[in-house]
């Protein structure tokens, strides 16, 4: 190891989990796992994650997984904030990992699929869709279309990732191209469990799982009842899609409700954390493999495909952007001006770079 591992700020991506299948397949994408912990880092007093650290495409990259058993916006934001605390030089996070799809007529979402966070309107990317205002009319609660009212915004994911989402989608729905993301798969063919399942249904949003609760398949349900959907085109794994994410405490396990929000407020996908990392800085992109459809037929046979279909985005996504030096620190939020203005600190230098002149941003595309 060359030593610059050992720099705390020389570390500029976060990555997020909250599964372990999520946390493994992550580990499996890194190009390089520094192993043991580089001695001379040291994390916030106050931070209590476990981060593995290692390399992609020359991005230091620092991975953390939430604690076992929690789950949730408020695990998620305690994660990232010490997370920020310890690692000065982060310029964004990445929450990677699985979520409920939402397909509709227009979306041809299908299990395996990733779902990236993608500003629509006034979305941001990510909504929470269980922070708003429910009235009363009638006499009766209920949470109609004009009923519930959101309140709040989240924000968007950083620019520098905005910037690259489009090439990385276009790159990936040329068939003539090489399907990167596909090589990145190949990373955990060594693991059994990780390979794609063979059956993916989806029923009608008004036909409800038969069986007691603890029927974990579909064995029992009227494959009547499910929708016929033609067979893709291309030799694509998997597809991408770039949309709104909803975001909750509860886990979405109702078609009839989750058809309603994706025409409400054209959501894609489902899932527990990003709510609680959106407005922090640095910004965050939230990416979800699809693992089931948010209905009652829910079970976890996609679990792990579809966690490493998100973690192999996320790596595509670092190889299509070219490290360069950190210029400066993150942004802070606004400070009262301080008594004595502090130096300036000198940028760190990405190798192959002998001063800081030749450094003209953070990220660049490749």
């Amino acid at each position: 190891m060359s030593g610059l591992e050992s720099v705390i700020e020389n570390y500029t991506v976060g990555w997020i989990c909250a599964l372990q299948e999520e946390y493994d397949a992550a580990c499996r994408m890194l190009d390089v796992e520094f192993r043991p912990t580089p001695s001379g880092l040291e994390i916030g007093p106050r931070d209590d994650n476990t981060y593995d650290y290692g390399m992609i495409n020359g991005h230091y990259v620092v991975i953390t997984c939430l604690p076992s058993g929690r789950y949730g916006t408020v695990a998620a934001a305690i994660t990232s904030k010490d997370m920020i605390r310890s690692f000065p030089r982060l310029q964004f996070i990445l929450l990677v990992g699985i979520g409920g799809g939402a397909p509709t007529r227009e979306r041809d979402i299908r299990l395996g699929d990733v779902v990236v966070s993608y500003p629509e309107g006034d979305l941001g990317g990510v909504v929470q869709f269980d922070l708003g205002k429910l009235h009363q009319v009638d006499g009766e609660e209920r949470r109609g279309s004009s009923l519930f009212k959101r309140t709040g915004h989240l924000n968007s994911p950083p620019s520098v990732l905005l910037e690259v989402m489009p090439r990385l989608l276009r790159s990936h729905e040329d068939a003539t191209k090489a399907d990167k993301l596909a090589e990145h798969i190949k990373l955990m063919d060594d693991m059994p469990s990780f390979r794609r399942p063979a059956q993916d249904q989806l029923y009608r949003s008004d036909y409800v799982h038969q069986g007691a609760g603890n029927v974990k398949t579909c064995r029992n349900c009227d494959k009547g009842q499910t929708i016929a959907r033609p067979s893709r085109a291309g030799n694509r794994e998997f597809m991408i899609h770039h949309g709104i994410i909803g975001s909750s405490n509860t886990v979405m396990k109702n078609a009839v409700e989750r058809d309603r929000y994706a025409k409400e407020l054209n959501i894609s996908c489902f899932e527990m954390e990003g709510a609680g990392l959106m407005n922090h800085l640095p910004s965050c992109l939230v990416i979800r493999g699809i693992c089931d459809y948010s209905d009652t037929h829910k079970n976890d046979d996609w679990h792990n495909y579809a966690a490493l279909t998100a973690a192999a985005y996320a790596r595509e996504l670092l190889f299509t952007l070219r490290p360069l030096a950190v210029r400066s620190p993150r942004p802070q939020a606004p400070q009262p001006p301080a008594q004595e203005v502090p130096s300036q600190p000198q940028p760190l230098l990405a190798p192959g770079l002998e001063d800081a002149s030749q450094v003209s941003g953070c990220c660049r595309l490749q």
